[in-house]
């Protein structure tokens, strides 16, 4: 068991650390309102990871029949979506740093990650494939719940360590700088929406 959860760890963090639109929010959240905010958008991913990575250990077929059928549709949501996101960061005014995000903010942060991530579904077969190489075959009930706490632990963790290192920029933030840090973000947010877009045409 104890082998099961360290090889969910270890996927939980290969699936969350390569730096893409999440990531990307999850650094500019977390220089903008603080460690939180930056760590609740990276807790929605790891609890999107953690839905794919049930789907895959428990083989739920017709769930994953159903987003490969969807998988137009969804793209085209999330890439939306993310457009959306780039352009409110590029055009949005820099935040004091004594400003706090409210929870009704600390709630949107988490679930606008959490959707975005479940609107790719792309995800499920990283995860479907991956798990083909990290779990053994014929996985019991007790041993899937085992591996997808390790994924979701792995994908969190890796949110914790880069949201509380990048809030620790913030004191170097001027408001001239986050002016450029808005722009430079939305535009590659802005960048993977059309690129998710363009793959769905």
């Amino acid at each position: 068991m104890i082998s099961l959860f360290f090889r969910g760890l270890v996927l939980g963090v290969a699936i969350a650390a390569p730096v893409g639109p999440i990531g990307l929010l999850c650094i500019r959240r977390s220089l903008s309102y603080g460690s939180m905010a930056g760590l609740l958008s990276g807790l929605g991913a790891a609890t999107a990871d953690g839905v794919y990575g049930a789907v895959a250990a428990f083989g739920l077929a017709f769930v994953s029949n159903f987003l490969t059928d969807q998988a137009k549709w969804l793209g085209i949501i999330g890439g939306l979506f993310l457009c959306y996101l780039g352009i409110t960061t590029f055009l949005s005014k820099p935040a004091e740093k004594s400003a706090e995000i409210s929870k009704t903010g600390l709630a949107g942060a988490y679930l606008s990650t959490f959707g975005l991530t479940l609107t790719n579904p792309a995800t499920i077969l990283s995860f479907v494939l991956l798990f083909a190489g990290f779990a053994p075959a014929g996985l019991g009930y007790g041993q899937a719940v085992v591996m997808v706490g390790g994924v979701f632990l792995g994908s969190a963790l890796w949110w914790l360590l880069l949201s509380s290192g990048v809030s620790r920029l913030r004191h170097w933030l001027t408001p001239g700088r986050l002016v450029w840090v808005n722009r430079v973000f939305g535009v590659l947010i802005t960048a993977f929406g059309i690129i998710a877009l363009s793959w769905r045409g």
